[in-house]
């Protein structure tokens, strides 16, 4: 039985692809010119587009130290948390560090892991099977560690809203430490101790860290109380720097220090995994990115927990063995290939559905028993991004839904499930991206309190995405700045890779490019190469003449090096 309610008009569409609106940012006023008089012109709008108008405020955005990140000791409950980890330490107690499947989750396991294990404790991790448990802490899952004479539980990545897990770990005797960075409810669990910057009256001044940026500072803040002099808490930045980039925080503040350290880190890395995992990716170690990481290397290692076990991906982070780590990564390699296949069919099948049910335009919601649990959130990040409305697609079992969400920022969407807190048995997430696990029998009335929130939030607001481009160029002047667009990095969400838009331009030599011509490759001004992935439609279509929004990279392929335009949208020249 297949549920689907989609909620877009679809004449709106061309090709089934909303059109964005491109919002070139304003020229920079003469004085904040004047100000960042030391740099290039480019770059100075491209500072004055970020909110950085003076040369000090540049210099610390374009060159972030360690010296600048925020005491560890400042979050709340912090110097309980170690008190209580170094007694289980002294005193021979077991420890299990509960994690998450995704990359963020498997990166704050393997460096609490590593580092407890180093100091001397007797620690073992526990992450769920994402179609065993499903996401978070799960009683199950604590009695099994109970069995194993577990005393203490760290969680990491999660753990905030398992207020009924709590009190069970705490009605069989386990301490239970929960360290995470998603949004609690109004009442927190009854845990032994909670880090977490998003909790009320924690004076951290940093709210935005991901969970292995949480786990790392629970590591910097044992170090700096209780040093140990064979361990040196900086090593981690480079799974730090991994699994932010790819949790999709704001690369703002400490999170942009802590991954920008931890990309020259991994430019450099000594760890058997991360190397054997950059080179089946096909990167060149010295030009990683954040993109790559979000792209190429993010996706890898999620492959594991979106199709099997994400154990996988921890032991390749974790091996110091490089024959292991290089079957590791080709075999997280071969399941990302099946991840790909997985996704692109279960996308044909709910965008399909959607184009036939335009009954309501604010929320396209798609369930099915096919649907595999490993994918469905890739899915509806797809149709979000394909049709710019909120997308829920859920998997259905004989006795749960569990779905999963994406979102836009007109609608925050974990805050929409908790208007529905009493219809769930699980859900949580951020404003963009959401899950939750339900009955079967409520999932209707689940769905019909959905479309009524987001139809109340969503009937005012002009439901079209605004591109903020930093720039239009004369491609006709050349690109000789690109060497500045790289101190930008590393860029993602609030610190966004510079976009220019270029207009009036002839494409030639169009391709269609990927294994199933789903791409376009053609070139501009007959110099300047260009990408526009997914755009493979266009190539019977692409007009004569093109206005091109656009970022440039670097591509670096068989020995070639040489910049790219990479399109994010081609619209016909006026």
């Amino acid at each position: 039985m297949l549920y689907l309610i989609f909620t877009l008009h679809m004449d709106a569409c061309s090709n089934h692809q909303i059109n964005s609106i491109w919002e070139v940012a304003p020229p920079i006023p003469r004085e904040i010119d004047q100000n960042l008089s030391p740099f290039n012109p480019v770059l100075r709008q491209l500072l004055f587009n970020r909110g950085i108008t003076t040369s000090e405020t540049a210099q610390e955005y374009l060159h972030p130290n360690l010296d600048k990140v925020h005491d560890p000791l400042t979050l709340l409950n912090m110097e309980f948390a170690i008190d209580r980890i170094d007694f289980a330490i002294t005193h021979h107690e077991k420890i299990a560090i509960y994690g998450d499947y995704d990359v963020d989750g498997v990166t704050a396991t393997t460096i609490l892991l590593d580092y407890l294990k180093r100091r001397g404790a007797e620690a073992i991790y526990h992450i769920p099977n994402r179609f065993d448990e499903g996401y978070g802490v799960r009683s199950e899952a604590i009695d099994g560690l109970k069995e194993q004479k577990v005393k203490l539980i760290i969680t990491v990545d999660c753990g905030i809203r398992s207020h009924a897990e709590a009190e069970h770990a705490k009605r069989i005797g386990l301490d239970l430490i929960i360290t995470d960075h998603h949004q609690p409810l109004n009442e927190l669990p009854d845990s032994k101790v909670i880090i977490n910057p998003k909790q009320e009256k924690d004076p951290y001044p940093f709210k935005d860290l991901a969970g292995v940026g949480v786990a790392f500072k629970l590591i910097q803040a044992y170090q700096n109380i209780k040093p140990q002099t064979r361990i040196n808490s900086e090593d981690y930045l480079e799974l730090v720097a991994l699994g932010t980039i790819a949790d999709m925080v704001p690369l703002v503040d400490e999170n942009r220090t802590l991954a920008r350290v931890g990309l020259e880190q991994l430019r450099h890395s000594q760890r058997p995994g991360i190397r054997a995992l950059i080179s089946i990716a096909g990167i060149s170690p010295q030009k990683l990115t954040s993109q790559h990481i979000s792209h190429l290397l993010a996706p890898r290692l999620n492959a594991a927990g979106r199709l099997e076990s994400a154990v996988a991906a921890l032991n390749l982070l974790f091996t110091d063995n490089p024959n292991q780590a290089s079957k590791l990564a080709q075999d997280l390699d071969n399941q990302n290939r099946q991840r790909q296949e997985l996704t692109r069919r279960y996308e044909e099948i709910a965008t399909e559905l959607a184009l036939k049910d335009q009954e309501n335009p604010y929320i396209l919601i798609a369930a099915d028993p096919d649907f595999n649990l490993g994918v469905i959130g890739l899915v509806a990040s797809h149709l979000t991004e394909k049709f710019y409305r909120p997308a829920i697609v859920a998997s259905i079992n004989d006795e749960h839904v569990r779905g999963s969400c994406r979102s836009i920022p007109e609608l925050n969407i974990t805050e929409t499930l908790d208007e529905c807190v009493d219809l769930m048995e699980h859900h949580g997430g951020h404003a963009a991206a959401a899950g939750f696990t339900i009955r079967r029998e409520l999932f209707p009335e689940l769905l019909a309190r959905l479309r009524k929130i987001a139809e109340n939030k969503l009937k005012d607001s002009f439901l079209q995405p605004t591109v903020n481009v930093d720039l239009e160029l004369d491609l006709n002047n050349g690109i000789n700045f690109f060497n500045d667009l790289e101190l930008l990095q590393p860029t993602g969400i609030d610190n966004p890779s510079p976009l220019f838009v270029s207009r009036n331009l002839t494409p030639k030599n169009v391709k269609q490019v990927g294994r199933d011509l789903s791409h376009l490759r053609f070139q501009v001004n007959s110099a300047y190469p260009c990408i526009a992935f997914h755009k493979g439609n266009l190539y019977e279509t692409l007009p004569s003449k093109i206005d091109i929004l656009y970022s440039i990279e670097q591509n670096d392929f068989n020995g070639n090096s040489y910049l790219q335009l990479v399109i994010r949208d081609i619209k016909p020249s006026l």
